[in-house]
């Protein structure tokens, strides 16, 4: 069977690049926005298949989920991608914005990320005679930004929302990565875009996920930082 790869937050950038890629080396694809119909060129340009998913919510994430096992089987490589932002003077910040940015960028990651390792734990019952040097139950990776590690004024709540993200994916690695599950961070320290070396371009940034995915069980990464050359510390 092929391998399965599902999306959460899929759009036009990064996403769309790593689709790309994904595709090309032959996985089976399925990508999952709030809105499903912005991804029809994507889903038909890389064969994969869209979903809607509020990945807030947790029986639309499980929903997901189900519908994606059923057409192609357990995931093996599970991306979230989503984020959300809302900036201004920290006394000016409304409430709910910030409230929206939080279940986004973090608390909608943990939905993702505990639906897809409970199937993957599961799969990895039935697998222990495979090959125990590569064999993995699954991949779970996250995207995070330069405000996973550095908060910027203004950006209050994007930096609380990525930190507990960055907070989340270390945890799980240390948890995980014992039974089989590799939980990856991508702090992408920098503007994504095509115009020249000063802009990290998303199929470069695709190809270092895709390379952390194949990495041998011997020697996971953990967390991948990722900036242009131009990009200050």
């Amino acid at each position: 069977m092929k391998e399965c790869a599902l999306i959460v937050g899929a759009g036009s950038g990064l996403s769309a690049s790593l689709a790309r890629l994904l595709a090309a080396e032959g996985m089976q694809l399925a990508l999952a926005a709030r809105n499903a119909g912005k991804l029809a060129e994507l889903a038909r340009e890389t064969g994969a298949h869209a979903f809607a998913c509020d990945a807030t919510q947790r029986e639309q994430v499980e929903k997901v989920f189900g519908e994606v096992q059923g057409r192609f089987g357990i995931p093996n490589l599970v991306v979230y991608n989503a984020s959300y932002r809302t900036r201004g003077a920290f006394v000016d910040l409304d409430a709910a914005e910030v409230s929206k940015t939080l279940l986004v960028s973090a608390y909608a990651g943990f939905l993702v990320a505990q639906v897809a390792a409970r199937r993957m734990l599961g799969r990895a019952l039935g697998s222990a005679a495979q090959d125990s040097a590569r064999h993995c139950a699954g991949a779970i990776f996250f995207t995070g930004a330069s405000a996973s590690v550095k908060g910027y004024p203004q950006s209050a709540p994007f930096a609380m929302g990525k930190f507990a993200l960055r907070g989340l994916a270390q945890s799980m690695a240390r948890e995980l990565a014992p039974q089989g599950i590799h939980v990856a961070h991508f702090v992408i320290d920098g503007r994504i875009g095509r115009e020249g070396d000063a802009q990290l371009h998303p199929d470069e940034i695709a190809r270092n996920y895709l390379h952390v995915y194949r990495q041998a069980k011997s020697a996971w990464t953990w967390e991948m930082e990722l900036r242009p050359s131009v990009e200050r510390f």
